[in-house]
């Protein structure tokens, strides 16, 4: 078997995450829908930024910040993702390889500018955000390094890269690496409007094993069976999955296999600032306890740890050492 270089390899958007904070007059002001993700053309992306008050910019993504998380407590990543070679394709890359990620992707030199979205923080912590993907749509086969896969432990995809076609190549391209070379490969569902829209695929690609490891919150599991009943979804997903997490806030989450369901609490925080990455940095904590063997409660406590540290501030990627704090609270894979 080929050697492990990656604990965890992340595939998805690239994007670069553009956050100001507004009463939620400003959402109703806008047509926003808030909590949710809206995906916009690139004439909206102006009209809305032009609208937004001061702005944070950082690189972001769903799978991105995941994989900036897990470099973040020490283990080795990696990040499969299209940019364009401008301003904000240069951006990203020196961004996510300053936090310690291999990024190798080929930049595009031409067709529609890096992606970016478009994040508004109302003052109860909540996110909406409107996405233009640009660039990121253009991920393709030929961006899958069949090597680089196969030297990762885990291979980790969002939700949110199903909607273009060549993407969806690419993901099924890396499953079908990955799994030749006895690696595991996770999904998370990302939203529960993404799930509305690819619910026979998901639920294909889980019951035939495309994927091993879900991710998903309580909005997303109840959209993917179509079900209000919390307990109901999770019967269902037992019946379809080898491995689950499901997350729900403050009540922390639930591991799910056919055999078992492990509760893991929410980890304690001070204050809750902004929402925006809890549930890709839960998942980056989760992933390193998994790549590292450690059992299903400590994998939980990974992911609550880190998911409490992002929520505290605003920003979906963590502002210290995930590995420093895992030690200060006695946590270790």
């Amino acid at each position: 078997m080929t050697s492990v270089q990656y604990d965890v390899l992340g595939i998805g958007n690239a994007i670069v995450d553009v956050i100001a904070q507004a009463e939620e007059d400003f959402l109703v002001a806008h047509g926003m829908q808030k909590g949710t993700m809206a995906l916009i053309d690139e004439a909206r992306a102006a009209q809305i930024y032009q609208a937004m008050g001061p702005t944070i910019e950082s690189s972001g993504g769903s799978a991105a910040n995941t994989i900036v998380g897990v470099a973040s407590f020490g283990a080795r990543s990696a990040f499969v993702g299209k940019i364009k070679k401008d301003t904000l394709g240069d951006v990203f890359a020196h961004d996510i390889r300053a936090s310690g990620v291999a990024f190798e992707t080929e930049p595009a030199k031409d067709g529609p500018a890096t992606a970016r979205c478009y994040v508004v923080v109302t003052p109860d912590g909540e996110r909406t955000m409107n996405t233009f993907l640009g660039a990121a749509q253009n991920l393709h086969p030929r961006d899958i390094d069949a090597d680089m896969i196969a030297r990762a432990a885990i291979i980790y995809l969002e939700g949110y890269l199903w909607d273009p076609k060549d993407a969806k190549e690419a993901f099924v391209k890396a499953a079908k690496i990955a799994h030749e070379a006895g690696r595991r490969v996770a999904l998370t569902l990302s939203d529960a409007f993404c799930v509305d829209r690819y619910r026979d695929e998901f639920l294909n690609l889980i019951r035939k094993g495309t994927v091993d490891i879900v991710f998903a919150n309580e909005g997303e599991l109840k959209s993917l069976y179509q079900t209000a009943d919390f307990h109901a979804a999770i019967g269902q997903l037992r019946n379809d999955t080898r491995f689950a997490v499901v997350t729900r806030s403050e009540h922390g989450c639930v591991v799910v296999t056919p055999a078992s369901l492990t509760p893991v609490p929410a980890f304690p925080i001070d204050k809750l600032v902004d929402t925006t990455g809890a549930g890709d940095l839960f998942a980056a904590g989760f992933l390193v306890g998994l790549a590292h063997g450690t059992d299903h409660t400590t994998c939980g406590k990974f992911g609550a740890l880190a998911a409490a540290e992002v929520i505290q501030h605003v920003g979906a990627r963590p502002q210290q050492s995930l590995k420093a704090l895992a030690a200060a609270n006695g946590l270790r894979g």
